[in-house]
Formats: structure tokens, C-alpha cells, sequence
């Protein structure tokens, strides 16, 4: 036999062997490997309206008030199935409060609250920002499975923070006044969120336990204020 033939041979040969173990029906019989030790370790993604409550008599939401979050947070179950444990995250938030509170200072440096609609202030812009690092930690409930990660989801826990950076701004025309180191404000935060859903797509809703201000008063009323998020909170794992 000469060597040309020899390679003919062994490729025909060795191509129906190929054939023989890529064959749909020979693929079925091969098993699939289920990891039964997985966590639901996320990263996730938040967008909300912010309200606020336990306003004073003369405070007034106004304008557009919104959330964005975003982090990663470790699964532990607790459970044979893993359907049943605590998250415990790290992330950053933003949110932003359209209201008629002037923040500012005089000459000594003392924090100025004022109520802008009282004295008829004409204004384009009155607003203050949080931003801040956020620990969330969760009881968790799902419906997920070995081999399922589209499932309804119960997430409910606490949200730890801290607000890094506080600024409130404050326009009107020819005059601009932004205010970032304000004593009164509660810098620590302490709150509690709800989240349910199925896969990516979930609602939450989010209340703070504590409030903003401290020892704050305008006219003798003293106030705090505390804040409602509401919105969509995406889960990618």
C-alpha cells in the first residue's frame, strides 16, 4: 500500500470517529456537570425617586428628585437547597432633593436655614445632594436552583452609610450659592430596604431610619427630615 493511501485511509477513518462523538445523540448521554455549591453573588444597579418625609410645616418638595446606586454584594446561604441565606454588600449612592430649604452661612461661619417661600424668593434652582458609601445587608428569599438563575426573589435588611460628600445649591439670576460643610447634617446613615422581583428586573423601596439634621431649626421650628426611595434595583450575576 503505498503512503498516499495509508493517509486517505486514517482520514476517513478518523473523520467519521469526529462524526461518531460530536453526533447530537451520543451528546445526550454525556452528563452535565450541576455546580451544588453556587451563590448568588450579584452585582447590582439602582434607580429611584427620592421623597421626603417627616418634612416641617414649611418645607415643599419641588422639581425632579432622583436616585442612582450601585455595588456588589456577597451571597451566603444558609441551606442545603441555597435558596435561603444573607447578602452582605458595598457600593456607592447618589441622590439628589429639589426643596424650598436654603442652606447657607453667614460671616461667622453658622449654618443659615431658611424657608425660601415664606420671604417670596424668586429662584431657578434649590437642591442638595448626598453621596455616599452604602453596606447593604440582606435576609434573602429566592425560588432558584441549581441550575436556574431566573427566579422571584424577597430580599428585606438594613442599609448602612456614610455621606462623604453633602452639597446643597442654590441658584437664582446674577446669584449662586452652594454649601457643602453644614454641622447639622447627620453624615451616618441607617435605613431599611425591601426588594422583590423575578430575575433582573425588581422593585424596592427604601425609608430612612434617621434623619438628615440635627439641632436644625428655621424660626424657632426645629426639623430633621428623613427620605423615601422608591425605584427599580437591577441584579447581574
Amino acid at each position: 500500500m503505498k503512503y498516499w493511501d495509508l493517509i486517505v485511509l486514517i482520514a476517513v477513518f478518523g473523520g467519521n470517529a469526529i462524526a461518531q462523538e460530536t453526533n447530537p445523540a451520543f451528546a445526550d448521554s454525556i452528563p452535565t456537570v450541576i455546580d451544588s455549591t453556587y451563590r448568588e453573588d450579584q452585582f447590582y444597579f439602582g434607580l429611584t425617586f427620592n421623597f421626603i418625609t417627616d418634612r416641617p410645616s414649611f418645607m415643599d418638595q419641588n422639581g425632579f428628585s432622583a436616585g442612582l446606586s450601585g455595588g456588589f454584594i456577597r451571597d451566603i446561604p444558609f441551606n442545603k437547597n441555597r435558596n435561603v441565606g444573607i447578602g452582605v454588600g458595598l457600593g456607592l449612592a447618589f441622590d439628589s432633593f429639589g426643596q424650598n430649604l436654603f442652606i447657607g452661612e453667614d460671616e461667622s461661619g453658622k449654618t443659615i436655614f431658611r424657608n425660601l417661600n415664606k420671604d417670596n424668593i424668586d429662584y431657578d434652582t434649590n437642591r442638595f445632594n448626598t453621596f455616599l458609601v452604602e453596606a447593604p445587608i440582606e435576609f434573602r428569599w429566592r425560588t432558584s436552583t441549581f441550575s436556574s438563575y431566573k427566579f422571584w426573589r424577597i430580599y428585606a435588611g438594613l442599609r448602612l452609610g456614610y455621606i462623604y460628600h453633602f452639597r446643597s445649591v442654590f441658584k437664582q439670576e446674577g446669584n449662586v450659592v452652594k454649601q457643602s460643610d453644614v454641622p447639622e447634617l447627620e453624615r451616618f446613615r441607617l435605613g431599611t430596604s425591601f426588594t422583590f422581583g423575578y430575575s433582573t428586573f425588581n422593585f424596592q423601596i427604601y425609608y430612612s431610619l434617621n434623619p438628615f439634621f440635627d439641632n436644625a431649626s428655621v424660626e424657632d421650628e426645629t426639623f430633621g427630615v428623613s427620605t423615601l426611595r422608591v425605584g427599580l434595583m437591577f441584579y447581574i450575576l
